[in-house]
């Protein structure tokens, strides 16, 4: 259920499982129209009257970027037919094209004919059927096109194109395997044509020395018209497969080292997984706003759904990274998205698709009889103060202008309005986990952080009544926090309150890791308050995985992908939590020891590629859930930012 390659630039994404096969193949939208989904393309090999499907199977695998790029690494070696590939793969940081440079390697004593084949299945528009395939004698290519998205396949070797091609049926009513199957004999049918629910395939022939390599050329171009793709064909072939992934690698390690810094005592692995983790980021990002959570489809399998949708909290949180590395160009787009998205009332919704409509969910409109808002009040709140934080590194004026009318002031009125007239406490809404109504901890820290941020807003446009009255509701925020979450018996902060039937509160005492989070950085607490302390120590005890993996789970007793006979799985954003609060709590350069440890178990964890997922199998200790996921990423890279800035603080 991961994805340890993506590759994107904001308008397609591709992604590649652990057996170097396309997944997941999003367009026009980075996580909108998965063309792929379900499916999957390949690569084969055939010599001497044998035949394999490169996967971690029958081949030694090593899937890996290149250092400080979005530029696959990849090795395939199969002692069976005696072939070594290595394999590079990108797509262009502008145009819509994923380009694949294979190097083919004959490892035998004596002179053959390998013969490599490139096998596509799309569903384009996530739909199997009125699909067509045909070869373009024109462009030398295969053209898949379904209405306005056509899908160009082309290759060459030594400056010629390739001449083996089929087409065919797969799937649908027939239930046809496709034309991947008769590639397995060596030789392609040359079926010129098919429609409806099709693929198609492409091969090459080599003939090579014992101990020689040739260099095959391979490329998809994306559009949505033919006058599109044949100016992305001619665009390739005029600059050369080559020439763009060396031009597409320096462009990956001049953006991700925009700005200069000194990583001080951190390890060479640590910088390059920080490094890898902004780049896995962008691929993740539309270019119209949306920072979508995740887009492994793999889990499709779970209610015919995906996490191909934009948070507003997860946004807000991804957006604090990359705000931190310089890249405010990008951030600034996603607070465009969620000022257009927001209500008139000045809430956003659970969460969004990536063109701006309104994402699936299953939060209430009722409860019992009443109405309840289906929201996580925390995902408007996080936004506020985000944008702030955001401001407060860019000084971009036109931006906060901009978004002030649609959103700041509506944002702040609805945070101020959605409270209880008792208690002063927001008003229940979901928590940040998506599955319980309730007044949580961690919301009622946000909403206080997202009240400043209005109140700081309003100052700074000269708005001086609308200041004082998020200040004053930030303080009833904050005092209802320290009066209502606090419970003496336990000596620490709970989870929060809910509302039974007879309207009393009650308290949820569940151990929860986003509690004590929520109360030093949204600042409710000083970081050597004792009841802060406590409540970290009392998730220490309950949440900290003891099988063997290490890291912090999210709450006690969460069933989400737990296996049986299992402990609760630890998550890496709960994880870097812990090691925030260590940097918040060092007074002293030895003690930033604990938090290094945790970067360093982040290491351990990744994939390979540096890709991160949502949590850790505790029984496994194999990643687990959707991966890459931009959550994990982005906590990390917030993790390491602290860790330096307090490092360097502490130096002098």
């Amino acid at each position: 259920m991961t994805r340890h390659i993506a590759l994107g630039n904001g308008n397609i994404l591709v992604c590649l499982d652990k057996n170097y096969r396309i997944r997941d193949f999003f367009y026009p939208y980075v996580g909108q129209e998965n063309h792929v989904s379900g499916n999957q393309h390949r690569i084969g090999v055939w010599v001497d009257g044998n035949f394999s499907w490169v996967s971690k199977k029958d081949w030694d695998l090593s899937i890996k970027y290149k250092e400080d790029t979005l530029v696959s690494d990849v090795h395939a070696c199969s002692d069976k037919l005696g072939v070594r590939l290595t394999i590079n793969e990108t797509v262009h940081y502008e145009k819509n094209i994923l380009i694949r440079k294979v190097n083919v390697e004959n490892l035998c004593e004596c002179k053959r004919e390998i013969r490599v084949f490139f096998s596509q299945h799309f569903h384009i528009s996530e739909a199997n059927i009125g699909d067509t395939v045909y070869y373009n004698p024109e462009l030398k290519s295969i053209v898949n096109y379904k209405g306005k998205r056509y899908f160009l396949i082309g290759g060459g070797i030594d400056g010629k194109d390739f001449t083996e091609y089929s087409t065919g049926v797969a799937g649908g009513i027939s239930n046809k395997l496709g034309t991947y199957v008769d590639a397995e004999d060596g030789i392609l049918s040359k079926n010129p044509v098919e429609h409806g629910t099709v693929d198609s395939t492409i091969g090459f022939s080599v003939e090579l020395e014992c101990g020689e390599s040739k260099e095959i050329d391979y490329w998809i171009a994306v559009g949505k018209n033919y006058k599109e793709i044949k100016y992305l064909r001619e665009f390739i072939l005029k600059e050369s497969p080559s020439k763009l992934i060396e031009r597409i690698e320096r462009h990956g390690r001049k953006w991700v080292n925009k700005v200069a810094m000194d990583f001080c005592s951190l390890s060479d692995d640590v910088v390059k997984l920080f490094k890898q983790s902004l780049l896995i980021l962008r691929t993740q990002i539309d270019n119209r706003g949306a920072i979508i959570a995740a887009n492994d489809s793999h889990t499709f399998r779970s209610k015919k759904d995906t996490y191909s949708y934009m948070w507003p909290r997860d946004g807000a949180l991804v957006a604090r990274s990359l705000d931190k590395v310089g890249h405010h160009n990008i951030t600034n787009r996603f607070f465009e998205f969620c000022a257009h998205a927001a209500s008139d009332e000045g809430y956003l919704m659970h969460k969004y698709r990536p063109d701006g409509s309104l994402g699936s969910s299953w939060h209430s409109w009722m409860k019992g009889d009443k109405v309840q808002l289906p929201i996580q009040e925390d995902e408007t709140a996080l936004v506020l103060d985000s944008l702030w934080k955001n401001f407060e590194e860019s000084k971009d004026d036109k931006l906060i202008k901009g978004v002030g009318k649609n959103f700041i002031k509506k944002a702040g009125d609805f945070l101020v309005n959605f409270r209880d007239k008792e208690t002063n406490l927001p008003k229940e809404s979901y928590d940040l986990w998506e599955e319980k109504l309730g007044v949580h901890t961690f919301t009622c820290a946000t909403t206080y952080a997202g009240l400043i941020a209005a109140k700081n807003f309003a100052e700074y446009f000269g708005k001086k009544t609308d200041a004082g009255k998020y200040a004053k509701a930030a303080v009833e925020v904050r005092e209802a926090i320290l009066k209502y979450m606090y419970n003496e018996e336990m000596g620490v902060f709970v989870k929060g309150v809910y509302y039974d039937d007879d309207n009393k509160m009650q308290f949820d005492k569940t151990i929860d890791s986003s509690t004590a989070y929520g109360l030093f950085e949204y600042e409710i607490l000083n970081i050597n308050d004792p009841r802060l302390t406590r409540t970290v120590d009392k998730a220490l005890e309950k949440l900290w995985n003891k099988t063997g993996c290490g890291g912090l789970c999210r709450y006690e007793d969460d069933q989400y992908y737990r296996y049986p006979n299992t402990t609760e799985n630890p998550w890496f954003v709960c994880t870097m939590w812990l090691a925030e609060y260590y940097v918040a709590k060092t007074k002293k350069l030895e003690d930033l020891n604990k938090a290094e440890e945790l970067l360093e178990w982040v290491v351990n964890y990744a994939l390979p590629t540096g890709t991160l997922s949502e949590q850790i199998n505790s029984g496994t200790c194999e990643p687990l859930s959707v991966a890459p996921l931009t959550w994990s990423h982005a906590g990390f890279i917030i993790a390491v930012v602290k860790y330096l800035d307090k490092y360097k603080e502490l130096r002098g």
